[in-house]
């Protein structure tokens, strides 16, 4: 299993310098585009504990708890994660109980999109750009007008 050894986002970009730039370049899409959504380091869960132990960079957060747990587990809205050979953006937002990434699938680039929304890709550049800011954009003005659901998976949100 790929397991990248950070504790802090500037560790987590600097993890993998071949793919240091590219990271870069997504936050940097991420931040223009929704810069209400806070960015934050996202240690996952410690071993033992419900939730997901995968480390990433997270913008914006949410609750949201499992049946084998009462703890809510914090959750980043967006989610930017180093995979062994690729990259994957993880976004928790639903638009009429779809994955809000459904909905731009097709106009997103060189990307693979998920059923459970999330999208993978080799570099920065297999994005569309404009497709990818114009998604962002949505996002942050449906957060802001209560026009999405968050939800991590099959878990419904505590908060």
């Amino acid at each position: 299993m790929f397991k990248v050894a950070a504790s802090d986002v500037e560790t987590y970009f600097a993890f993998d310098p071949s793919r240091e730039a590219d990271l870069r370049a997504v936050d940097r899409m991420i931040r223009r585009a929704a810069p209400t959504l806070k960015r934050w380091f996202v240690a996952g869960t410690p071993q033992g504990k419900a939730g997901m132990s995968m480390v990433m960079i997270g913008y914006g957060r949410f609750t949201y708890t499992v049946r084998s747990s009462p703890q809510p587990i914090d959750w980043p809205i967006i989610g930017l994660a180093l995979q062994k050979n690729y990259l994957s953006l993880y976004l928790s937002a639903r638009r009429d109980g779809a994955p809000l990434l459904s909905f731009y699938a097709d106009r997103l680039g060189k990307v693979s999109v998920s059923k459970i929304g999330a999208m993978t890709f080799a570099q920065a550049a297999d994005i569309d750009h404009d497709e990818f800011i114009a998604m962002l954009r949505t996002l942050a003005v449906d957060l802001d007008n209560r026009r999405v659901e968050l939800r991590y998976g099959r878990a419904k949100p505590s908060s």
